[in-house]
């Protein structure tokens, strides 16, 4: 049997006819740039978070960017995240002229350590991006109380979080504002690039409105230097289609993080844990393993597909290199990187596949491996 890692052609198989009308509307409309679809799908997305406004750009690099120059910052700041995320949380620091400040995680459910939070703010600190990473809010309420005591804004990473539930409210939700992404894979994906800030201050999301169009609030008319960062309406008029599927898929995620959980709990491997009131959505299943990349090898060799998300750590890129970090710097980060192995994870997975990937992890660790630091 083989399993794939993301299998975006079995989603597209049940809704397919509701994506080709969606499609074709636009294309009878020719309403390609902003329009109709655009407003609706911000409209939806911002009600499905509980927010007043949310505004399209064009990934969810764009996502984070603008939101942080939407509130100015810039040269001279600093922002502190986290070392374990991908790159592009720090490249939306870098590309706004910030310094990112990068803590470690905490060893559970590698979000963000709000002690290490606290111990990196300086007089320079203006805001801090938690990641809510691999699907789970980080303990948002904690950082919250911590960033309004020092009077930061906080932006929200929710790139892999769309739907997730923090104390009963949806992340994105907490902070000044959130960056959310619609890469194909996410579990609100298009079928290309796009992204999503939300904010609850109206004139935020006017100032994003304008950063992302050229400046302008008026065609040809432009009051502040900006950019071409909009959310395509095609890409709008799929995301409506699949964001009244997102919590039935959500729950079908849960489902099986929760049947590979039950399989693979007498293994000699490390199961994602869920802290606290909080509701993961999976957009990735990550466990830690000994051996990782024999492990990985032994189940490619069995059809089962998986990632490492991340196998080097954002301190010690190359692209990094000037924050001034290194080898030893963020421990639970690095043992991290050695050892975490994404499993096949999307909605339509059925449970002879499950079992499979199962059994596979099963008969891998059966061959003596180095023991799981």
């Amino acid at each position: 049997m083989q399993v794939p890692f993301v299998d975006l052609k079995a989603q597209y198989r049940l809704i397919a006819d509701d994506i080709k009308n969606a499609i074709e509307g636009v294309i009878e409309r020719t309403d390609f740039i902003l329009g109709s679809e655009v407003e609706a799908f911000e409209s939806e997305f911002a009600q499905y978070i509980g927010v007043k406004h949310a505004v399209g750009v064009g990934s969810g690099l764009a996502a984070l960017e603008m939101a942080l120059r939407a509130y100015g910052i810039g040269a001279g700041d600093e922002v502190i995240t986290t070392a374990n995320t991908f790159i592009a949380t720090v490249l939306a620091i870098n590309a706004v002229g910030a310094r990112p400040i990068l803590v470690d995680v905490n060893p559970v459910t590698y979000n963000m350590d709000p002690a290490a939070l606290s111990a990196a703010i300086t007089p320079r600190t203006r805001a801090v991006i938690p990641v809510h990473l691999y699907g789970q809010p980080a303990d948002i309420g904690q950082i919250c109380a911590i960033a309004q005591r020092h009077n930061l804004l906080v932006i929200e990473d929710a790139a892999q979080a769309h739907g997730a539930r923090y104390q009963g409210k949806r992340v994105g939700s907490f902070g000044h504002a959130a960056g959310f992404s619609f890469y194909p894979g996410k579990n609100l994906g298009a079928y290309g690039d796009g992204g999503m800030v939300v904010t609850n201050d109206s004139a935020t999301a006017e100032k994003l409105r304008q950063l992302c169009n050229y400046g302008q609030r008026v065609k040809y008319y432009h009051d502040i230097s900006g950019t071409n960062s909009r959310l395509d309406a095609l890409q709008a008029a799929i995301l409506r289609v699949k964001l009244k599927h997102l919590d039935h898929w959500n729950t079908a995620r849960r489902a099986h993080a929760g049947a590979y959980s039950r399989l693979l709990a007498n293994l000699d491997l490390r199961l994602p844990v869920v802290a606290g009131e909080l509701e993961h959505i999976y957009h990735l299943y990550v466990v830690q393993v000994g051996a990782r990349d024999q492990v990985q090898a032994a189940l490619r060799s069995k059809g089962v597909n998986t990632g490492i998300h991340y196998p080097v750590p954002i301190h010690l890129q190359k692209a990094c290199a000037d924050l001034g970090y290194g080898q030893g710097s963020f421990p639970i980060t690095e043992a991290a990187a050695g050892a975490i192995l994404s499993l096949p994870m999307f909605a339509e997975l059925t449970i002879d596949q499950i079992q499979h990937v199962a059994q596979a992890v099963n008969e891998a660790l059966a061959v003596p491996q180095r023991a799981m630091a």
